[in-house]
């Protein structure tokens, strides 16, 4: 049919056109590409990559096109290779992540990476189709966050990215190998059936499964469309007594999407997107602002940071019970927790990698300051990354009360990480396992992406 949703949405995807890109959406976009590049490099060094490498390796005979982040030499096959790569951007909880909350680029752009080396000679995608495609992955995730009022607020049933992920990760594949408008409409069928992730798996190992799902499942949903499978046609559609999207939220209320031209504007262009300073969740950057905050008072009160001093640690912070973690044990386990991440900015001064190593985690300071906190769940907190706010008070011996907030941390999309600080934490994360040279060459290709002839160079 004509008039629905879901083609509304097929028609949109191999409609867009460079034209249609503003200057603000290819420098945000850019932005975000260079990041996940970043935080994929580094993420290549955690254990729960090597164990996804390891078992794609071993458990399959891959016809190896698509490179490996941080592996040089090593290629799989294109959809594990999105799978693995997708596995590496979140391994560390460091990718970016938007409003309604999702990590949208993790989701994409393994994905259109390892379809661009799959294409055959003469065939491959330019930068600007690159460019094209994720930003069609980006808006289709956005759009469909936007037709329920639950996906405003932080999760509580599944995780975003493997849901939103992998129909934009479909619609971006879809948009890279030029499917027709009916194939578009099949793929985003097919991807609704091969999508969703649980948040009971949140703080652990599986978790960057999801975002790895998403980039993998949806670059397959686009290639079984491509091959002729079919799905049903009315798959983005509130259809009573049929679920079809719809299965994944209460209340959904989706809306037709406008053809690409002067009737649109992507998303993207209406709000930034929130990068990380460090890898974790992102309401932990919220505590640790406000923690820092506080600590630079306690150091300008006494001269000094002395843990001894303090009597109690009060954290105001939003209801969710997957990020309130009094005393985490594992790595995953600190990047969720509100409680782990205010008390080493406390006693460290900082918050980085190394936060959440093993010795990091089991110090007997450290667990002497967690042992200090109590929360509190202040019913003006909401649990929304657009309205939270993050408090921390110490309560001295000496009854002195100290105070630290952050209502928006620096990287949110209300305060956006300036060029340089994008650039710094790009060259930090992927000097861990590349030289100099490639690392300033990815900047220059990400930054000059619309004249790249071939797009698998990236």
């Amino acid at each position: 049919p004509e008039d629905t949703v879901t083609s509304t949405f097929a028609s949109f995807i191999p409609s867009v056109r460079p034209e249609h890109l503003s200057s603000i959406v290819r420098h945000r976009s850019k932005r975000m590409i260079l990041d996940s590049i970043g935080v994929g490099l580094v993420g290549s060094t955690t254990r729960v990559f090597d164990i996804a490498l390891r078992y794609c390796r071993e458990l399959y005979s891959p016809v190896a096109v698509s490179s490996v982040y941080g592996k040089p030499g090593v290629k799989l096959s294109p959809t594990l290779a999105a799978f693995t790569n997708g596995v590496a951007t979140h391994s560390m909880d460091f990718d970016d992540t938007w409003h309604p909350a999702t990590h949208p680029s993790g989701a994409v752009l393994p994905a259109l990476l390892a379809a661009s080396q799959m294409l055959p000679p003469g065939t491959k995608p330019s930068g600007m189709d690159l460019l094209l495609a994720f930003n069609v992955g980006l808006e289709v995730q956005g759009r469909l966050m936007h037709f329920s009022s639950e996906a405003h607020d932080i999760p509580k049933r599944f995780h975003p990215p493997s849901v939103v992920g992998t129909m934009g990760s479909a619609a971006a594949a879809a948009k890279l190998l030029s499917l027709s408008r009916t194939q578009c409409s099949h793929a985003l069928g097919i991807a609704a059936s091969l999508a969703g992730a649980p948040m009971a798996n949140a703080a652990t190992q599986a978790k960057p499964l999801h975002v790895g799902n998403a980039a993998r499942l949806g670059l397959e949903a686009a290639l079984l469309a491509a091959r002729g499978m079919e799905a049903n046609p009315l798959i983005l559609d509130d259809i009573p007594g049929c679920s079809g999207f719809s299965a994944f939220y209460g209340v959904y209320r989706p809306q037709p999407l406008a053809a690409p031209g002067q009737q649109h504007q992507f998303l993207l262009e209406k709000q930034d997107i929130a990068f990380k300073r460090f890898p974790a969740h992102l309401g932990m950057h919220w505590v640790v602002d406000a923690a820092l905050s506080v600590r630079n008072l306690l150091v300008n009160h006494m001269g000094s940071f002395c843990p001894a001093l303090i009597r109690t640690i009060v954290l105001k912070i939003p209801l969710s019970k997957y990020i309130n973690r009094p005393f985490p044990s594992s790595e995953h386990q600190a990047r969720h927790s509100f409680q782990f991440n205010a008390c080493v900015a406390l006693l460290d001064g900082d918050v980085g990698l190394a936060s959440f190593s093993e010795g990091s985690i089991q110090r007997q300071e450290l667990r002497e300051l967690l042992a200090k906190v109590v929360v509190e769940h202040p019913e003006d907190n909401a649990a929304n990354f657009d309205k939270m706010y993050g408090e921390v008070a110490l309560l001295l011996h000496s009854g002195d009360v100290l105070t630290g907030k952050c209502d928006t941390f620096y990287g949110h999309w209300r305060k956006p990480l300036s060029k340089e600080s994008l650039l710094k934490k790009f060259r930090s994360n992927a000097s861990h396992v590349l030289a100099e040279e490639n690392v300033e060459a990815i900047i220059t290709m990400v930054d000059n992406l619309e004249d790249l002839l071939d797009g698998s160079q990236l």
